[in-house]
């Protein structure tokens, strides 16, 4: 892999990410839960710099330290247009763009449902994408502002990306989703899978990252046959 990432817990249950091009030195944080975690994580990791935000959505738990990272890096900050709705924006991006750290070049896709610009941040030669809040290990998120057939066909573009492809998603959530996903779920697989989530919850281990064959195999949203399906599922969690 080009890349080296830092993953490292904020406040209650989202994830902060350093991601570093090993070419070039350069660094990016992904989403901006809390800066002071932030600027601790950049300290320990000695890499000594920060080049850019990416953003994947306006929520305030993934964009209230723009403006104190900006002020103390002087970094870019990138993300959808949606981004100024709560924070600093210095570059807005869509679907189709893409973004350069140092050698590495991530692909902008556009993934409404949880909010309506949400993106996420693909990079194929490296094998990873960091995904926000659309899905999560097991999960997705609650659709605050899009529709059940924007979300399913977000889901269905990054169940299309290869096997392989580490998801780092914002949030732990992973317990509690294994629990419902059992809900409608029986299979002796799904059950080794939920009691393997679980005892790592126990022992304070992260679940996060994922890689998209282990979400097309369990993930009851992903697995979802059509958007009506994939409707019911979410109120259903939405009410577990």
């Amino acid at each position: 892999m080009t890349l080296d990432v830092r993953q490292f817990p904020c406040l209650s249950d989202n994830y902060g990410f350093l991601v570093h091009d090993r070419a070039t030195g350069q660094v990016a944080a992904v989403d901006t839960p809390d800066a002071e975690v932030i600027l601790q994580a950049l300290k320990d990791s000695g890499w000594g710099r920060l080049d850019l935000i990416l953003n994947t959505h306006w929520h305030p738990d993934h964009t209230k330290g723009n403006e104190r990272l900006k002020a103390e890096t002087g970094c870019e900050i990138v993300g959808p247009q949606e981004v100024r709705r709560a924070a600093p924006l210095d570059r807005m991006v869509v679907g189709g763009d893409q973004v350069r750290l140092g050698e590495t070049v991530f692909e902008v896709t556009e993934a409404p449902g949880h909010t309506l610009g949400h993106v996420t941040y693909h990079a194929p030669d490296a094998g990873l994408a960091f995904v926000g809040d659309v899905i999560f290990a097991l999960g997705c998120g609650r659709l605050f502002e899009g529709t059940p057939e924007q979300m399913w066909q977000s889901l269905q573009t990054i169940g299309q990306w290869p096997a392989r492809t580490w998801l780092y998603c914002a949030h732990e959530y992973t317990a509690s989703n294994a629990r419902f996903a059992l809900s409608l779920d029986d299979r002796p697989e799904m059950k080794a899978h939920a009691q393997a989530v679980l005892a790592l919850r126990e022992r304070g281990e992260s679940t996060v990252p994922t890689t998209v064959e282990q979400e097309l195999r369990f993930n009851p949203f992903l697995r979802a046959r059509d958007a009506e399906e994939f409707a019911l599922r979410r109120r259903a969690k939405d009410d577990f």
